[in-house]
């Protein structure tokens, strides 16, 4: 009787796996190919109970990953993808990407005005739904600088106090846009005298302070008290001091000029058969309590959803208002080149 009840059991088990089984495929999927760690967990699975799916996450570390993965054969395989400012305006060129159903982006009220002002490839958010506005600045040490006596504009790299212990970003959209906005100049100029004279600033009188360029361990080097100044992003710097070492270590702040900014957006890929489903996820990250759960992870300023700032959990590392003379690093196109030549040539002075 026993091995009979067993049976039966085993049986019952079995039919309602398979149930369950047939339930889950029959599910549908959104595939999000996207940053590594940008997305809260908790988040996507809200979504995907409120909305009977499965939200199938492929991360990237870096926009050219993302974009050689699209354009070999990547592009059919994702609904979403959230690049930056200048692969937005690639995409678009491209025509990789499909509208955002408005009638589902309910929270389109949501998104600072003042962020949409600084966009000039998609201002009427048709393809692309800003995600995350973030910025470079400049970090001291503290300790190593006792009170204060710095300039707070980017010509800080100029200071001779700091020399042997600078860096700055191995970048060059970021660090010629630093010269460029301190003269008064677009981060995304196209004018040759303009970049001439903003290099001409660095290497003779930034260059002689700076140690290194460097875009990786900076923070590492400042937490050592190797470095009392750099360039780069907050997090990278926050993320290697003890938290409560914050308060009388670093001064982190962007100069009142503004610098080099960027902006990640969400954008539905244009062979993606999930744009309604789609267009609901980004209208959910844009709940102010779903968007909150994201700001907190890394202690972001609240820039891209000002309503999401009374649900946060956690104190921003600076204030959002700090970026509002920030500029997006816009795609130059082919002049980009002239960047890159002027570059090189820098690096070689700098060894």
């Amino acid at each position: 009787m026993k091995k009979i009840f067993s049976f039966a059991a085993k049986a019952i088990l079995a039919a309602s796996a398979l149930v369950l089984l047939a339930s889950c495929e029959q599910k549908e999927k959104l595939n999000l190919f996207t940053w590594t760690y940008y997305t809260p967990k908790a988040v996507v699975q809200a979504f995907e109970k409120e909305f009977n799916c499965k939200v199938i996450v492929t991360e990237y570390d870096s926009n050219e990953t993302m974009f050689n993965k699209l354009i070999n054969g990547g592009a059919k395989s994702f609904d979403i993808v959230v690049p930056s400012q200048d692969y937005v305006s690639i995409l678009i060129a491209k025509d990789m990407l499909q509208p955002i159903n408005q009638e589902k982006f309910t929270n389109r009220d949501k998104i600072n005005p003042n962020l949409l002002d600084k966009i000039s490839y998609d201002p009427e958010m048709t393809y692309a739904v800003p995600y995350y506005y973030g910025a470079a600045g400049i970090c001291v040490n503290k300790k190593k600088v006792p009170g204060g006596n710095y300039e707070r504009s980017w010509n800080i790299f100029a200071d001779s106090q700091f020399k042997g212990h600078a860096s700055m970003m191995d970048d060059y959209r970021e660090v010629f846009g630093d010269a460029l906005k301190h003269l008064g100049y677009s981060v995304a100029t196209t004018n040759d005298s303009e970049l001439d004279e903003a290099v001409n600033l660095i290497k003779t009188n930034w260059l002689p302070n700076i140690v290194k360029f460097d875009a990786e361990g900076f923070g590492k080097d400042f937490a050592r008290g190797d470095l009392w100044l750099c360039q780069g992003y907050a997090e990278c710097v926050y993320g290697e001091v003890p938290e409560n070492e914050w308060a009388d270590t670093i001064d982190f702040f962007i100069p009142e000029k503004g610098g080099p900014s960027y902006l990640d957006s969400m954008c539905i890929l244009k062979n993606s058969k999930k744009v309604d489903l789609a267009s609901e996820f980004i209208n959910f990250i844009h709940r102010p309590e779903n968007y909150a759960q994201f700001l907190d992870i890394f202690q972001f300023p609240c820039y891209v959803n000002p309503e999401a700032e009374q649900y946060m959990k956690t104190s921003p590392m600076y204030p959002a208002s700090a970026m509002d003379n920030c500029e997006l690093k816009d795609d130059i196109g082919e002049y980009l080149a002239n960047y890159y030549d002027k570059w090189e040539k820098l690096r070689l002075q700098s060894n």
